[in-house]
């Protein structure tokens, strides 16, 4: 076989390789600079964005190069036409990558400016909801474009595509049905995202169960309950039924210790030793503390301490240590203060 007719098979190939080399140095290069550039800057979000878009990025420059080899083997039409032909099609998907690449890349910068253990955290809790259900959004209609631009890409698909539609009413009716609580839910999460009735690490009742909302998606909200349970709740359900948000406006709780003693009980004293106890605590914000007479029978005077939280998990614990406190101070103090029956004996009359 002669000189030029291993040329003449080999040239398509060794211009495709040749053209996929030089992307990959440009790529290289151009990367190796960004990345000096990025390294003098006193942020490191250029430094993640890079990181990023370096794979997506790196394919796109081989796809574009490629794009020229029906120009430099003009000779060989048909087989450069092959090879263009199918980076043509695949070309979508790799936007695509890149624009999930950048939209990952905002999601993580968001959430991390989003700190969930700040004392008020509800702006956090709002920027990083909306930013999980929007960054989920945005991906499945980036995927939905790339894909339906792949297909358009194909002429036999699409003319399978067209018959499909013109014959499948019934079909596409049907499906229609199946999916509508998909569809419900898709829309609910959209909805989620801008009313925002619940956010990340919200504190709340749904059903009686007391919890955290631990995750957001498109369809579904995963609750945290406080035994470590988990509670998935879909997303319309959540909009169609009433919950109880506690960290709706802020995470500042107020909490209650309820006490049930006899008429007799000091309340002067037990009020005293009460607000001393919240306002010593630890986990108290310095807001409100207080003990109020709130109601009265035949059987029991009932006083509530009032107090206040940062959060509803550590006013929780905080109640339960003054209810405990406060209940040993009655007891060992002034026992007699303790709710008990009174019974009365009279002497029978005698003939």
């Amino acid at each position: 076989m002669e000189y030029s007719e291993i040329w003449t098979i080999a040239r398509t190939p060794v211009v495709v390789a040749a053209l996929v080399l030089a992307a990959l140095l440009l790529h290289w290069l151009l990367v190796f600079v960004i990345a000096r550039i990025a390294r003098r800057t006193r942020t490191g979000q250029d430094e993640a964005l890079l990181a990023s878009v370096r794979r997506p990025l790196r394919w796109i420059m081989v796809a574009l190069a490629l794009l020229s080899a029906d120009r430099l083997v003009a000779d060989f039409r048909d087989e450069a036409a092959f090879v263009t032909g199918v980076v043509r099609i695949v070309m979508p998907l790799l936007w695509g990558w890149l624009v999930i690449a950048i939209i990952r890349f905002i999601h993580g910068y968001i959430s991390a400016r989003s700190d969930l253990s700040a004392t008020d955290n509800l702006t956090a809790r709002r920027r990083r909801t909306r930013a999980d259900i929007l960054a989920r959004i945005a991906t499945v209609v980036v995927i939905l474009i790339s894909l339906g631009l792949l297909l358009l890409k194909i002429p036999e698909v699409r003319e399978i595509g067209v018959a499909l539609v013109a014959s499948a009413g019934i079909a596409g009716l049907a499906f229609g049905i199946a999916a509508q609580p998909l569809l419900k839910n898709l829309v609910a999460g959209i909805q989620l995202a801008f009313t925002e009735p619940v956010r990340i690490d919200d504190v709340v009742v749904y059903q009686g169960e007391w919890g955290r909302v631990e995750e957001i998606t498109l369809t579904y909200v995963v609750l945290k309950i406080w035994d470590d349970r988990r509670l998935v709740i879909p997303v319309s359900k959540l909009l169609d039924d009433t919950i109880e948000n506690w960290t709706r406006e802020t995470s500042h709780l107020l909490g209650t210790v309820m006490l049930y003693l006899d008429h007799a009980a000091d309340i002067d004293g037990i009020r005293s030793f009460a607000v001393e106890q919240v306002r010593k605590h630890p986990l108290w914000d310095k807001r409100v503390a207080m003990l109020q007479v709130t109601d009265m029978n035949r059987d029991v005077v009932e006083l509530r301490v009032l107090m206040s939280g940062r959060n509803g998990s550590e006013l929780f614990d905080m109640r339960c240590d003054v209810r405990e406190a406060v209940l040993r101070h009655v007891a060992t103090t002034s026992p007699g203060s303790l709710n008990r029956n009174r019974v009365q004996f009279e002497a029978a009359e005698t003939a």
